[in-house]
């Protein structure tokens, strides 16, 4: 696995040589986009949008737009330098139990891998945070981001959490017509609840799985091999309006089917026996 961030974490005075690895990876099917005409692809150029000059990267610069059209150049060296301020050094400030932290701020993950001679560090944090249960709230750099972070035990290691500011989360207040208080049918509500109940299962990540990703790779396979696509029918799904018609049809749906009793034929015992 490559390794794509190295340096420390540290809690109190006891620093931990570590290293980090990307937990996920997207398995998204990139598509290319071509011309029409000729089927060729088609790439990309930056222009300059006054002159309209082509430019190399050596002639572009950054800037941050404080108003329409206007722009504070920030230089390679002072962005370098900003950097360099954020030392390499992941610093556990504050322990927490992970229930506190909502899930709406959970961003990226990352193993914590140890480094050089750092073994029992590594492995005394771990213990001591599956003993005390508690998670740890850090701050990381990586890729010139300043990142919140959450440290926790996963499985037999540490697992590195980066987590969104809280000025980074949207408030849900801006999002509209969200009703605060209907009087809700007593009924509906219990055949609600026995919905959900009839649903509710032990979480394994093993039971779900990406269809639109597998369909569409079975389809550009079939494609390469010049056959023709071939669409599974959906099965319709039943035009219900009614809010309790609904309810009762999703329960009927979702029972668990009973097993078909078996029809065993005895054998004769041996007239021996």
């Amino acid at each position: 696995m490559h390794t794509m961030w190295k340096g420390s974490i540290s809690f109190g005075l006891v620093t931990i040589p570590i290293k980090l690895f990307a937990a996920t990876e997207n398995k998204d099917i990139k598509m290319r986009q071509l011309h029409k005409e000729d089927h060729s692809p088609i790439k990309y150029e930056k222009k300059c949008t006054a002159c309209e000059e082509t430019l190399e990267q050596k002639d572009i610069v950054k800037a941050y737009e404080y108003e329409p059209n206007k722009f504070v150049e920030l230089e390679k060296d002072e962005l370098e330098a900003l950097a360099k301020e954020q030392t390499k050094s992941i610093e556990i400030m504050d322990f927490v139990h992970l229930s506190e932290v909502d899930p709406i701020y959970f961003d990226r993950s990352y193993f914590i891998g140890p480094g050089e001679n750092g073994a029992k560090p590594y492995s005394l944090l771990k213990t001591a945070m599956e003993e005390s249960g508690k998670i740890g709230i850090a701050k990381v750099m990586i890729r010139s981001k300043q990142h919140l972070a959450v440290v926790r035990v996963y499985d037999k290691g540490l697992l590195l959490e980066t987590i969104h500011f809280p000025d980074e989360v949207r408030n849900i207040d801006l999002v509209p017509e969200i009703p605060e208080e209907i009087d809700l049918n007593e009924k509906e509500l219990k055949m609600a609840v026995q919905l959900i109940e009839q649903l509710t299962t032990e979480f394994d990540p093993e039971n779900y799985k990406d269809d639109y990703r597998e369909a569409l790779m079975e389809a550009i396979q079939s494609k390469v091999k010049g056959e023709q696509i071939k669409v599974a029918k959906q099965r319709p799904k039943a035009d219900v309006v009614d809010l309790m018609d609904a309810l009762q049809a999703s329960i009927d749906d979702t029972k668990p089917k009973k097993k078909k009793k078996k029809t065993t034929t005895r054998k004769k015992k041996a007239s021996s026996e």
